[in-house]
C-alpha cells in the first residue's frame, strides 16, 4: 500500500512536530509514509469563507499530487473533512454551474482515500494499541469536523485507552464546540473568545494534565485561552501521544 502523509497549512507552519510524529508513529506500525514535496493548502478556509472559485485550483492540485496513493493521512479532522465531505459538494456546485464533468471527474479519485489518522489506524491498519507510553492524566477533546463529518466515533479514545500509563478522564460537555471554527474566530472574536473559555473551564475541572485533540487548529484556540487564564494544562495532538514510548517520549 503506498500511503502518503497530508500535513495541513497549519501543521506545516506552526506545528511540525505532529508531523513527524504520525511519520514515526506509522513507521512503527510498519506502514510506510511518503510525503509529497508538491503538496500545499487543500482550500478550506477560502471554501468556508465563501471563495468557492478561488478554492477549486487548491482541491484540483491537491488531487494532482495525491491520486496515485493507496490512502492519504492527515493528523486533521477539519481538513480531512475539506476532502470528504466538501470537494464532493465543489465538483457538483461546478456541474450545476455548467461547467462539465472536469471539477467532479479530477477530485473524485482522492476523495474515498482520504483518512484522518486516527480512522486510518482502526479502520485500515486494524489497531488500537499502537504501543505507546504516556504517564498522565489526560481529557480528550472531539473536534467538530472529526464528530460530526467524518462520524469518528470512538476511535480516538479507543486509542487513548490503550496507551500504558495513560488515564482517561471524561470532558463535560465534549461535544460543545470549542469557539474556534477558522475564521469563525475573525469574525465572531467575542462568542469565539466566550466557547473557548467554556471548553477551558470544563476541562480544568477534569483535573487532567493534558487536553488532548486531533486538530491542531482547534488546539491553538484552546491553547491560548488556556494561557490567557493561566491554567496549568497542556494541549497535546493525539498523534504525539500515540508515538510517545517508554524508549522515546515525545510529549
Amino acid at each position: 500500500m503506498r500511503v502518503a502523509l497530508f500535513l495541513t497549512c497549519v501543521n506545516d507552519t506552526l506545528y511540525p512536530n505532529t508531523g513527524r510524529a504520525v511519520v514515526k508513529l506509522l513507521s512503527r506500525l510498519g506502514v510506510e509514509v511518503d510525503f509529497p514535496m508538491a503538496q500545499t493548502c487543500c482550500g478550506q478556509a477560502h471554501y468556508n469563507t465563501g471563495y468557492r472559485h478561488e478554492a477549486e485550483p487548491l482541491a484540483l492540485k491537491f488531487s494532482d499530487v495525491f491520486r496515485e496513493y493507496d490512502a492519504i493521512v492527515t493528523p486533521s479532522g477539519s481538513c480531512g473533512a475539506m476532502v470528504r465531505e466538501l470537494y464532493p459538494r465543489m465538483g457538483e456546485r461546478a456541474r450545476a454551474e455548467g461547467r462539465g464533468e472536469a471539477v467532479a471527474t479530477a477530485l473524485a479519485p482522492v476523495v474515498p482515500k482520504t483518512y484522518e489518522l486516527t480512522e486510518f489506524l482502526v479502520d485500515v491498519v486494524g489497531v488500537t494499541d499502537v504501543g505507546a507510553y504516556y504517564p498522565r492524566r489526560v481529557t480528550y477533546h472531539p473536534t467538530c469536523h472529526g464528530l460530526r463529518s467524518l462520524g469518528l466515533g470512538d476511535r480516538p479514545e479507543r486509542l487513548l485507552r490503550a496507551v500504558e500509563g495513560l488515564e482517561l478522564v471524561e470532558l463535560p460537555g465534549a461535544e460543545e464546540c470549542c469557539g474556534f471554527g477558522g475564521t469563525f474566530a475573525l469574525k465572531n472574536s467575542d462568542v469565539s473568545a466566550a466557547m473557548g473559555v467554556d471548553k477551558v473551564r470544563n476541562a480544568e475541572s477534569t483535573g487532567a494534565e493534558t487536553l488532548c485533540a486531533a486538530d491542531n487548529s482547534c488546539l491553538m484556540h484552546i491553547g491560548g485561552t488556556m494561557a490567557r487564564l493561566h491554567v496549568g494544562m497542556r494541549p497535546v495532538h493525539i498523534a504525539e501521544i500515540l508515538a510517545s514510548t517508554k524508549g522515546d517520549p515525545l510529549v
